[in-house]
């Protein structure tokens, strides 16, 4: 039996235990932003909202990946499965990986996190993720500062 840590538990970590690649990616949020983490995921991993060179990395992504046996990613990827307190939680199953990503939300730190756990399958997986795995905390990291940055004036 896998446990958390008391000091860190997590809905990504609830469904892939023992992952084969995790990370958590911080960012303070914005003075008056709302807290709700169903929001918070539909804004971060919404394709229209992300920064411009992931939007054209997932486009690449979604014509390689056939040439690897890997099915292109429906348009509904990244939609919110479930809520529970202050966490919603985003899982992906496929052939090549499973992967679960946590949007948490902290109204007293004014925190957000998103905690990626990935599993992977057969060789296929790992060369997918193999490619994937450099650039993913860069990645989350460049969504969060996107949508926790201060508007200009």
């Amino acid at each position: 039996m896998t446990e958390q840590l008391p000091c860190f538990r997590s809905l990504a970590l609830r469904e892939i235990p023992r992952p084969d690649y995790a990370d958590v990616c911080l960012a303070a949020l914005p003075a008056g932003a709302g807290t709700d983490p169903a929001e918070w995921a539909k804004r971060l991993f919404s394709v229209e909202s992300m920064p411009p060179w992931i939007a054209g990395a997932m486009r690449l992504r979604q014509v390689l990946v056939p040439l690897l046996g890997i099915p292109k990613a429906p348009r509904d990827t990244f939609t919110v499965s479930e809520q529970s307190g202050e966490e919603a939680l985003i899982f992906i199953r496929d052939r090549h990986l499973d992967c679960a990503i946590a949007v948490g939300v902290d109204p007293v730190s004014r925190i957000i996190r998103v905690t990626t756990a990935v599993e992977l399958k057969g060789w296929r997986g790992r060369l997918y993720f193999g490619v994937v795995r450099p650039v993913h905390p860069m990645v989350v990291d460049s969504m969060l500062k996107r949508h926790t940055r201060p508007p200009r004036r």
